[in-house]
């Protein structure tokens, strides 16, 4: 074995990190530097992490339903969904700030607990289930808010979006804290062992015990929760509950995950990577804001990669099968 597959392999059992993702991070990073002056300010960074924290929220409710061998294309439109919910609480209905951010959060894992049941009990796919609830969801967003985004929400929960405790973003606090939790669940839990079994081979992990149907409908619910903490950030960042926000936000999610290291077809997953996936995405779509390219052609760079991502990370699965 060579060094940098020794390199390689360690990084990914102790860091729980793939190298190549850091390398590209840190070499996309500097070409940004490079090409924009305005780069490497410090307001650009925060700007980027600001607005990483949403898709990096997504990305590690991805990274639990993809490392588990299953998808949640309904991502977005949850996330949608949830900022709705929690602006109609707290704007329309009057309650207490506490029960809008709540309301947040339940309405994602409702959506999310859904898309698990039918998955584990109707016997379908993962992937009619929640495009199915992607029209749902943006179709219920939609019906609550009568087509058009309820503004003025409480001071309390704009805080949550806009408040710079130390002068950072609390978003991205929030991304931090959730990383942090998600990382320790997802690598050093039993939780996180079964749910990568599961993904690994499923019949293997229902021969070893674990209750496979369970456990994967407490994975869509989570993904779900994660997605209406999403929404939440969302909604608290823009001060308003916009039925159509989170539009291809699972796109991006997704990418996140995949060029962070997650394995498309399950069994292998890093939410420590996921960050990174969704640092080079921020970063990509930051830079080429900065350098005025047109939002269309940033859509088909953030398509490339991800086609770029999957085939770089079947080539690494093909190559370690050889040796």
């Amino acid at each position: 074995m060579s060094f940098w597959s020794r390199v390689q392999r360690a990084s990914v059992e102790r860091l729980h990190i793939r190298l190549e993702s850091l390398l590209v991070l840190l070499a996309l990073s500097a070409v940004m530097a490079v090409l924009s002056p305005y780069f490497l300010s410090l307001s650009n960074v925060l700007n980027i992490l600001l607005a990483t924290s949403t898709i990096g929220v997504l990305a590690i409710a991805a990274t639990f339903v993809i490392g588990s061998g299953g998808l949640d294309l309904s991502l977005g439109s949850v996330m949608g969904l949830s900022g709705v919910a929690g602006a109609f609480v707290a704007v329309n209905l009057g309650w207490w700030s506490p029960l809008a951010v709540a309301a947040c959060i339940i309405a994602g894992g409702i959506a999310g607990y859904i898309n698990g049941q039918l998955v584990t009990r109707a016997f379908v796919p993962a992937f009619i289930v929640t495009l199915g609830m992607l029209g749902l969801a943006r179709g219920l967003a939609l019906v609550i808010s009568q087509g058009r985004a309820i503004y003025g929400l409480p001071p309390e929960i704009v805080y949550i979006g806009q408040g710079r405790p130390f002068g950072i973003p609390m978003p991205v606090i929030l991304l931090v804290l959730a990383a942090i939790v998600a990382h320790c669940l997802l690598a050093y839990t039993r939780f996180g062992r079964h749910t990568l079994a599961l993904g690994d081979s499923e019949g293997a992990a229902r021969a070893a015990g674990i209750r496979v149907e369970h456990h994967r409908r407490i994975i869509y619910t989570l993904s779900g929760a994660l997605a209406g903490l999403a929404g939440l950030l969302f909604t608290a960042r823009v001060n308003a509950g916009d039925p159509t926000a989170g539009i291809n936000y699972e796109l991006t999610a997704i990418t996140a995950a995949i060029i962070g290291g997650t394995n498309l077809f399950g069994g292998r997953a890093s939410i420590l990577g996921t960050m990174i996936g969704a640092l080079i995405m921020g970063v990509l779509q930051n830079g080429l804001t900065l350098l005025a390219v047109q939002s269309y052609y940033q859509q088909m760079a953030i398509g490339a990669v991800l086609i770029l991502a999957v085939f770089i990370d079947q080539y690494q699965v093909r190559k370690e099968s050889r040796v």
